[in-house]
């Protein structure tokens, strides 16, 4: 029973120093999140981390605390848990900045986003690009998408295409080239027949990611 309340006590103690750990890195876990929303075009959105304590039943290896992050996507509107109030696009670009903040003391070498722009478009997407692009200079970065503004920030482009073979769908994965990639971006931009004008566009937007 002594050695039971001993380890206990020096359980309490390591949980309110995790605790306090917590409270004050989530501070600037806010803030920076916070700030990276602006780019991405969420400048009126919030983002808290919530810290609760729970009671003895709930305490674990991982302290003593319940954190969630909480959001609100409307000036004066109440926050909420991030995956019930945001919409898809909306999660996308939340967790793309959550991952922004966290990318230069991150452990993990690489970092696969699938479908991160979903729901968006335009400067929205180009916005979401650059993020992508200050993400990659810490750490390999894997990215699905259907963007042509998105695509056209990657140091390299694959592109990912299916077809019906006696009835088989096979999956096949082309590494482009540059002349390749300047095609392929003219049409995800005009769709299924690609234009001067598409393709011009897509030249536009290279020759803004390289310069």
């Amino acid at each position: 029973e002594i050695e039971a309340n001993e380890t206990k006590k020096k359980y309490v103690e390591h949980a309110k120093e995790l605790s306090a750990a917590r409270v004050s890195m989530a501070a600037k876990l806010d803030k920076g999140v916070c700030a990276q929303l602006v780019p991405l075009r969420m400048n009126k959105a919030t983002f808290v981390t919530k810290i609760e304590k729970l009671e003895e039943a709930g305490w674990g290896p991982y302290g003593c605390d319940q954190v969630t992050f909480q959001v609100s996507t409307n000036p004066g509107a109440k926050a909420g848990p991030l995956n019930k109030i945001a919409s898809g696009g909306e999660i996308s670009r939340f967790m793309l900045a959550l991952k922004a903040v966290l990318a230069a003391s991150d452990a993990i070498p690489t970092i696969i986003f699938d479908e991160v722009d979903s729901g968006i478009g335009g400067a929205v997407a180009a916005a979401v690009g650059e993020r992508l692009l200050a993400i990659a200079k810490s750490a390999q970065v894997l990215v699905v998408t259907h963007s042509p503004q998105v695509a056209s920030r990657g140091a390299h482009h694959w592109r990912v295409s299916k077809s019906d073979l006696e009835h088989q769908v096979i999956t096949k994965i082309e590494i482009l080239d540059e002349d390749a990639r300047k095609e392929e971006i003219a049409r995800m931009l005009a769709g299924t027949e690609v234009t001067e004008e598409a393709r011009a566009a897509a030249h536009s937007l290279l020759q803004d990611t390289s310069s």
